[in-house]
């Protein structure tokens, strides 16, 4: 059975992130009570406390009103990692290379990125890394891509002694101000591409950090991996699920079965994160054709066989139903991301 926490279920330590959040929001002169309203975390952030992904999002979503301003989201961001998870984060700053530390990322998510969880690939010239919802925050998701993308950005800048060549693709539509971007991400920004990625050249994965100790990395490593594990939310539990079995045509009723629930109660859980089945599994096929697509260099006809889909005019009929457009824009679009993989 897969394991996985809903979103009201007590698991971030409230003395870590939710803590650092609160810090930050009083830094600003930002009151407790309009910091905290409607969590359910007046009481005190102890250090025996565990919060709820949903108290989290509610903060979060309360200091980006507070705050009102357009760096809140990058400034949480430059707190967030590689942040004080004993083990995990130790990990994190001994990995010797950026391949160690994304696959240490991805490894140890349910800990050190608990409201997005970070997916990493690799293929010929090309390095990616994109962000999946956890628990359901369609109100502030363009706030937490940001944080995660400026977390890793400053991560590796920290570790690796230089800023790296990241390129920047968003689900989202362009902001009307982006000044907040180029500050802390850079000016290779491109939206509208319905995901939410990192991308740079491969050749960057494997060169030595400065202070690289393959020893340390190991030993760090396999401590964390001792640890009592933490379950991923539902959404991210889903995603992995639905994209290993996304060439059978998953169904509701077998997905809720290895999920360990009734279908009825796989439905209520996914309403509670504000989403549904087939929007989760359409976000996957979505995912997994931009890849064969644009990295691969697919065409129509190879995606609609690996999808399971009769012929390519069915295929790019359901494309442009996930995403409103056909395959052709939104390869444009990212051509303009991936340029150099071309």
């Amino acid at each position: 059975m897969i394991a996985w926490q809903s979103a009201g279920e007590p698991t971030i330590p409230a003395h870590q992130q939710p803590a650092l959040a609160l810090e930050y929001g009083r830094s600003r002169d930002a009151a407790d009570a309009d910091l905290l309203r409607d969590t359910g975390l007046l009481g005190g952030l102890g250090p025996d406390r565990l919060v709820a992904p949903a108290q989290y999002l509610q903060q979060l979503l309360n200091t980006l009103r507070v705050l009102d301003s357009p760096d809140t989201s990058f400034m949480l961001g430059q707190l967030l990692l590689p942040g004080h998870d004993g083990a995990a984060s130790h990990a994190l700053v001994q990995a010797p290379s950026l391949r160690v530390l994304l696959e240490t990322l991805c490894r140890f998510h349910a800990r050190l990125t608990p409201l997005l969880r970070p997916r990493f690939e690799s293929r010929g010239d090309v390095a990616l890394v994109y962000w999946v919802d956890a628990y359901g925050a369609p109100g502030i998701r363009a706030a937490l891509v940001e944080m995660h993308m400026t977390a890793l950005v400053g991560l590796c800048r920290w570790l690796g002694g230089e800023r790296l060549p990241w390129r920047f693709c968003f689900s989202r539509a362009a902001p009307r101000h982006i000044e907040q971007h180029h500050v802390h991400l850079g000016a290779e920004l491109r939206f509208g591409c319905q995901l939410d990625a990192m991308l740079l050249p491969s050749a960057w994965l494997d060169r030595p950090w400065p202070r690289a100790s393959e020893l340390a990395a190991r030993l760090a490593w396999q401590q964390a991996a001792a640890e009592a594990a933490r379950a991923p939310g539902l959404l991210a539990a889903l995603y992995d699920y639905l994209l290993e079995h996304v060439r059978s045509v998953p169904t509701l009723e077998r997905t809720a079965s290895d999920f360990g629930v009734s279908p009825a109660t796989f439905k209520r859980q996914l309403l509670r994160h504000h989403t549904h089945f087939q929007g989760e599994l359409d976000q996957v096929r979505t995912h997994v054709a931009l890849w064969l697509l644009q990295v691969e260099r697919a065409d129509n006809e190879e995606v609609a066989r690996y999808l399971g889909f009769h012929d390519a005019a069915n295929f790019r009929r359901s494309f442009k139903r996930w995403t409103g457009l056909t395959p052709g824009p939104i390869r444009a679009a990212l051509d303009g991301v991936l340029g150099w993989a071309g």
